[in-house]
């Protein structure tokens, strides 16, 4: 110690370096281990490296169960507490037979520090050693492994969000439905082969690299209003554990905005379009507005029309064009990333280009249906814990003769009070369904009336223009017969 001190006071300050360096190297050929250091923060603006991020969820993940000495924190992003090791812990772990030891430190700057935060000024590293046989091994397969395993726990503690735009500029909040495939209403087939065709994607990286394509999948969820195609895309997301990014193109000014949001995406997240048929006009066709006359032109005040003039000049749309949306979809700008989902709903498909939802863009067609007796006992089981009931035929029955969407019947299905049970929620849907049966009933007896009043007017007129002609024939006959008796008397 007093040798050390000596050292540091009076050996200058410039030889230090060289004393350091050589003492180093005479103690590798003594020391058999190899350390590798990961810093905390790195560059010239001291940014957090994600390396030592995906280290520490890693050790957080593997390590807690053999350290000793522990640190409890909340990591921003994450939905539940982290534990990872204190500053000056040590931890071992094997790796194919491999001895290797983790060891968290941290380097306080010895000079004074003006800083409100004086922590900030403090250097974490976590230091990774191993004996130098076992280089090519650590550091060609182990490294990766951890920082691989590390960035997959990241994302599955993370905070899933829901994004939504507001022009160039994304802004989200938690993400927290509790939709799922077990509880949506929809033929079982159809859920079964919406689910495989999610995971078949998540897993299809390397299929994708393979075939050279962008890893992303179009959706299309087309039927009526209250199918169930919002709570579809909440199911997907929960089932892959992604994001949501909620595209509103009306805020969107034009093709470069809408080009900016999709760089801003993450992977594993779904990007969403919903109504996309009242959205924007996609067609590229100008709408025609109607012209005045010349003469109301001149009648108008001409304050008045300068004033309309620039009430249409201070309206400006959204400039997003089918081309742009086209190149969005599957363009090179979307190739940006990877592991995407894109997704459109509609209520009528048929308003849609067909260039917007051909196969490669979208790439499965989804159709939501209405109320099938197979989604009412789901449903059923859901609301009221009910697998069977002496109604269920009749529900059958009048869900094959009349269209009700899942909606409606969850509506009747759903107790509103505490002593409202089964049966009055069962009963309430029979009359539901009853009730729109005979409005249906009613509306075609009154177009079949309406039909026979029409044919009956048709008839009528036919009727009394071959009368009138008949009429008019027999006036004809009348005089010609009176000038004939004229002539006979004459004689």
């Amino acid at each position: 110690m007093f040798i050390y001190a000596m050292f540091q006071q009076y050996f200058p300050y410039e030889l230090r370096g060289h004393a350091h360096k050589y003492t180093q190297k005479l103690v590798t050929y003594f020391y058999p281990y190899i350390q590798i250091t990961f810093h905390e923060l790195t560059g010239e603006k001291l940014k957090r490296s994600d390396a030592y991020f995906a280290i520490q969820n890693y050790l957080a993940d593997h390590t807690t169960a053999t350290a000793k000495r522990l640190k409890a924190d909340v990591v921003k992003g994450s939905k539940s507490l982290v534990l990872t090791m204190d500053d000056h812990e040590q931890v071992m772990e094997e790796f194919q037979g491999i001895k290797i030891w983790w060891s968290s430190n941290k380097n306080t700057p010895k000079r004074p520090s003006f800083s409100f935060y004086p922590k900030t000024e403090e250097r974490r590293y976590y230091t990774l050693t191993f004996h130098k046989r076992y280089r090519d091994a650590i550091t060609k397969s182990y490294i990766d492994k951890v920082l691989k395993d590390g960035k997959a726990i990241a994302v599955r503690n993370r905070e899933r969000k829901l994004y939504t735009n507001n022009s160039t500029k994304w802004s989200h909040v938690q993400f927290e439905h509790p939709a799922n495939f077990e509880t949506l209403a929809m033929a079982e087939n159809e859920k079964e082969a919406v689910k495989n065709d999610l995971i078949k994607f998540s897993k299809g990286k390397e299929y994708y690299t393979k075939i050279g394509k962008p890893w992303k999948r179009g959706y299309l969820l087309y039927g009526p209003p209250g199918t169930g195609k919002s709570t579809m895309i909440a199911a997907m997301a929960n089932l892959l554990d992604y994001d949501i990014y909620d595209l509103e193109l009306t805020t969107v000014k034009d093709n470069s905005e809408l080009r900016k949001l999709l760089i801003e995406t993450t992977s594993k997240s779904i990007i969403i379009i919903e109504d996309i048929d009242c959205s924007i006009d996609l067609t590229g066709q100008r709408r025609k507005e109607k012209k005045n006359s010349e003469e109301d032109d001149k009648k108008k005040d001409p304050v008045e029309k300068k004033k309309e003039e620039e009430e249409k000049k201070s309206k400006k749309g959204s400039k997003v064009t089918l081309s742009g949306l086209l190149n969005f979809i599957d363009g090179i700008w979307s190739a940006c990333g990877g592991e995407r989902i894109i997704i459109f709903t509609t209520n009528f498909v048929d308003k849609l280009d067909p260039a917007l939802i051909r196969r490669g863009r979208m790439d499965r067609h989804i159709e939501m249906s209405y109320c099938c007796f197979e989604a009412f006992k789901l449903l059923a089981r859901n609301y009221l814990d009910l697998d069977d009931h002496e109604l269920f035929g009749r529900i059958e029955v009048l869900l094959g003769e009349k269209e009700i969407t899942p909606a409606d019947v969850a509506e009747c299905l759903m107790p509103k009070s505490e002593t409202e049970g089964v049966e009055s929620c069962l009963r309430e849907l029979v009359k539901v369904l009853e009730k729109l049966k005979k409005k249906k009933k009613q509306g075609k007896k009154k177009a079949e009336e309406e039909g026979e009043v029409n044919g009956e007017e048709n008839g009528d007129g036919e009727s009394g223009e071959s009368s009138s002609g008949s009429g008019e024939s027999s006036s004809e006959d009348y005089e010609v017969a009176g000038k004939g008796r004229k002539r006979n008397s004459k004689r």
